[in-house]
């Protein structure tokens, strides 16, 4: 109850998780559009960039969907929005509630200041205006979990409004083509969280945690199809869904669901829906025959929240009691699509590798701080971290910072590597060494294995020449012209000389033998 929460709208291509706003359990706000086109039978809209398409079904006319995402994210803050209760997850029900929460009368709320900064950074990052006057609304409805009757929201003016988030897809047969795709946010506003609602079914009762909603995201997708060119569809909405993975799925069905019934000659019915994992579409919840009114008004317990830059900051002002615009924005931290930029810059890095960098928690600051003790070339690095360490980490399960190889130990092998001690092959037997045995350096672990590679080209040479004596059917077929032959005799002259010789130096050595 009176937790903090940021809620917005967007407006963005079907495809996008287009808004980041704040979030109660559930969202009860008609969510804004974003357009884009959809087909049956696609895969994942989180996956794929869509436009408009030739359905495979009957005819040729082609669907467009319009999609508008309504998204709550809890702020992270050690007190509620408007009281002093602890936020803790999983407290006890009930231990984390005060008068004001409860809902007695003659409580007032009282402005958690931490959460307006929150508001307000998160208008910056996605390129809100952010309002340096906005207000307070009373939203009327009638739940268990809402003892007042009513939720203090900002319906009128908003703290931010009018932003874009941009982000990318990775598209094509290997996802290796990055497109950039853009959703227009409408608004992000500062909202109350309800309660929470826990359901005994063995007693058929319901109790109520006025602790406040536990879920950190929650997302109302409101959906129609249209032929493009004609007027849009009647929407749905499908409520709370927790996951980008079930937003994408809830979305494709329900817009599959809506093609067939309109293909089938019935009409799509304006009702809140809900998605069931299980069964991998939509149901019915309730049908809304009339738009709900919530009866909006003017909260009067909390006078307009003002803001100011530092142009319009009032000469004296005291820093505690006023929240500065301009000190906010400095203090924003770099953004993903910044960072994801400066890696493509800075190491070659390709656009898809940077996604995978930045999005597995730790691997980025994994990354920098083997680049920092190595003197291998960056795309080395990316190489062998993306294919070697992160197919580790995968195999068994591990998180980054549970890795028993080091970034020191990395890039001392990867060292090794570049001055060239020891080959690609005794590179990978090393690092599953490096995983085996904690505490072992690469250095300790190619002495004990002898896996350097050999630095006696005379003896080299005398390997070379016993292997082609050994083997003269080989010997004959590459002089033929055969282009494996000389693959099979640099295996054979590795396996003699326990993968400790350069196949460069091998490759080098066997030709200039054969051409003589």
């Amino acid at each position: 109850m009176a937790a903090p929460m940021l809620r917005g709208c967007c407006l963005a291509r079907r495809g996008a998780l287009a808004c980041i706003d704040g979030g109660s359990r559930r969202g009860r706000g008609a969510a804004i559009g974003c357009r884009s086109s959809g087909k049956r039978g696609r895969s994942s809209v989180a996956q794929q960039s869509l436009i408009t398409a030739q359905k495979s079904g009957k005819g040729e006319h082609a669907w467009a969907a319009v999609v508008g995402l309504e998204i709550h994210a809890q702020i992270s803050s050690n007190s509620k929005l408007f009281s002093g209760s602890q936020v803790q997850f999983a407290a006890p029900p009930n231990s984390l509630v005060s008068f004001f929460d409860a809902s007695l009368p003659g409580t007032l709320p009282v402005l958690n200041r931490r959460c307006v900064e929150a508001a307000v950074m998160t208008g910056l990052a996605l390129k809100c205006h952010i309002n340096k006057k906005s207000l307070f609304d009373r939203k009327h409805y009638f739940y268990a979990d809402l003892p007042a009757g009513y939720q203090i929201t900002q319906q009128r003016l908003p703290i931010a409004v009018n932003g874009s988030l941009e982000y990318s897809v990775c598209v094509g047969k290997k996802r290796s083509q990055v497109i950039t795709r853009t959703a227009r946010i409408k608004q992000i506003q500062l909202e109350q969280d309800s309660g929470k609602s826990l359901h005994d079914e063995l007693r058929s009762q319901t109790l109520i945690d006025l602790n406040r909603a536990e879920g950190q995201l929650r997302v109302d997708a409101n959906i129609s199809v249209h032929h493009p060119g004609e007027p849009l569809g009647v929407r749905t909405e499908v409520k709370n869904l927790n996951s980008a993975r079930f937003l994408a799925r809830a979305i494709d069905s329900e817009i599959e669901r809506q093609i067939n019934e309109l293909e089938n000659g019935r009409e799509i019915l304006n009702e809140t829906r809900s998605f069931d994992c299980k069964l991998g579409c939509t149901i019915p919840m309730r049908d809304k025959e009339g738009k709900q009114d919530y009866r909006f008004m003017p909260e009067p317990n909390l006078p307009p929240l003002l803001l100011y830059d530092t142009a319009s900051l009032p000469p004296g002002a005291d820093p505690q009691q006023v929240i500065n615009i301009d000190r906010i924005r400095e203090q924003l931290p770099e953004l993903p699509s910044e960072t994801r930029e400066q890696l493509v810059q800075q190491y070659g890095m390709l656009p898809e590798h940077s996604f995978t960098i930045l999005n597995e928690v730790g691997l980025l600051e994994f990354f920098q701080n083997v680049i920092k003790e190595t003197r291998a070339e960056p795309k080395k690095v990316t190489s062998w971290i993306l294919n070697n360490f992160l197919g580790f980490l995968k195999q068994q399960n591990l998180a980054v910072n549970e890795s028993p190889v080091t970034p020191s130990a990395l890039a001392e092998l990867l060292n090794l590597l570049d001055r060239k001690a020891i080959s690609s092959s005794a590179a990978k037997q090393v690092f599953e060494e490096l995983w085996r045995s904690k505490g072992k350096t690469p250095s300790q672990i190619v002495s004990e294995k002898q896996l350097e590679l050999m630095q006696d080209g005379e003896a080299l040479n005398q390997v070379c020449l016993a292997v082609m004596e050994e083997h003269p059917q080989v010997v004959l077929a590459m002089k033929r012209g055969n282009p494996r032959a000389i693959n099979k005799l640099i295996g054979l002259v590795r396996k003699a000389t326990l993968s400790r010789a350069d196949p460069t130096v091998i490759k080098e050595i066997l030709e200039k033998k054969l051409s003589s």
